[in-house]
């Protein structure tokens, strides 16, 4: 029989502060979504001043990163490259921010942030993914 690590609450935690404290030191009002590997809602902490939908694009990117196994990025990067057939695939939050967290090889979650520009929401995801290293 295999095994897997998972997030836990204590991981949830940490990784839900982590982001907070990324986003508060540099004044940016976010949402983070933690996910399970199969995208399914951990954890989402709304930051005062964020704006309500950031809650759902958070969780969409999380939700994304974690069934694709990749970052965002990969598919805002593609749409934007002119592959705008990948608009139809039965996926939401492609845009970067949504980051999958990965434990000895194998991805067990992933974080999605929305409030500020892409590559702002990715550099609090890969802060909050860092706190569990």
């Amino acid at each position: 029989m295999q095994t897997k690590a998972i997030l836990g609450l204590a991981e949830v935690n940490a990784i839900l502060d982590a982001a907070q404290q990324a986003a508060e030191a540099n004044g940016w009002q976010v949402t983070v979504a933690v996910t399970d590997d199969s995208g399914e809602l951990l954890g989402l902490r709304r930051l005062d001043g964020a704006a309500p939908m950031t809650a759902m694009i958070s969780a969409q990117k999380a939700r994304t990163a974690a069934l694709s196994h990749k970052e965002t990025q990969v598919f805002e990067r593609m749409i934007n490259e002119g592959r705008t057939a990948f608009l139809s695939a039965p996926l939401e939050g492609l845009l970067e921010g949504g980051v999958p967290v990965v434990v000895d090889g194998r991805v067990i979650g992933a974080v999605g942030i929305s409030g500020v520009k892409s590559d702002q929401d990715a550099q609090v995801a890969k802060a909050a993914v860092a706190a569990i290293g």
